[in-house]
């Protein structure tokens, strides 16, 4: 067998690298502007896989552990080198440069980093807030009274610091609202960009059968008012197949949430639904 000298430097470079080495070598995908990847950090290569399938959003669930900022599922005694800033923050800004200021070559839109607190609200948002500026110059921001879109979004849930953000006038993240509460706070439109709560407190069909006349009237007028404040309606834990995906679709929800990149991948790629303008 014939190896050229690259080939060569090549397998001795795979050989010595450390198991938990990444290469970055992001694809160019089509974006898929309804895909909202879930508990991201829990596929093989997180933020990577997301990527790679075109997804546009990703979630991130955060614990304060000193002051580092550890991406896991449960509190991490263990792990300390899943940072928020090596998963995600930095491999984003890299891609920024990478693509002239876009996650994707030629996708003008902002890619959402959802950031999912799990502990304390405040406290975690103190050590984020620094961590974000080091990173300003791909972030959306709420400047001087407007909302100017970057590369990327950040959007805040779980333990969300309400007061802190509504009263800062200078600030690089937004919240995910509660979608039963967007009529309650409808005025404040500065302070949030999404809308999402458990598929279960909203619908109870699964798929099977029709959908009730009740429960669509239902989802579409929570859609409507979460629109009419300039905000995207995702809904989580929802059944993952086509049918319930169909109707969140004709219903205008913005965000399909899934666990399964590939499969929600093919469907929104070939799916002939197209969302649904309520107005």
């Amino acid at each position: 067998m014939k190896f050229t000298l690259a080939g060569l430097y090549l397998r001795l470079l795979i050989f010595i690298l450390p198991a938990t080495t990444q290469i970055n070598c992001f694809a160019q995908s089509t974006p898929l502007p309804n895909g909202f990847a879930h508990n991201d950090y829990c596929h093989k290569h997180p933020l990577y896989d997301a990527i790679d399938n075109g997804f546009t959003n990703v979630e991130a669930d955060i614990f304060l552990k000193g002051d580092r900022l550890i991406v896991a599922h449960v509190f991490p005694y263990f792990k300390h080198n899943r940072t928020l800033e090596s998963l995600y923050l930095k491999p984003l800004s890299q891609l920024v440069a990478k693509n002239n200021g876009s996650v994707y070559a030629g996708y003008s839109s902002p890619v959402i980093l959802m950031i999912d607190i799990k502990t304390n609200a405040d406290e975690t948002y103190r050590a984020l807030q620094p961590l974000l500026e080091k990173y300003r110059p791909m972030l959306s921001a709420y400047e001087n009274g407007k909302i100017i879109y970057r590369a990327v979004t950040i959007v805040l849930s779980g333990h969300k610091p309400y007061k802190s953000i509504e009263d800062e006038q200078d600030r690089l993240a937004f919240i995910d609202e509660d979608l039963r509460r967007v009529a309650r706070d409808s005025a404040i439109t500065h302070v949030f960009t999404m809308a999402s709560c458990k598929y279960s407190k909203m619908m109870k069909w699964d798929g099977r059968g029709l959908i009730s006349n009740r429960e669509k009237d239902k989802l579409c007028a929570f859609v409507m008012m979460a629109h009419k404040m300039g905000t995207k309606v995702r809904l989580w834990a929802a059944p993952e197949n086509k049918v319930v995906w169909d109707e969140l679709l004709h219903c205008g929800v913005d965000l399909i949430n899934t666990d399964r990149l590939v499969m929600l991948k093919k469907y929104l790629t070939t799916s002939t639904v197209t969302l649904a303008k309520i107005n």
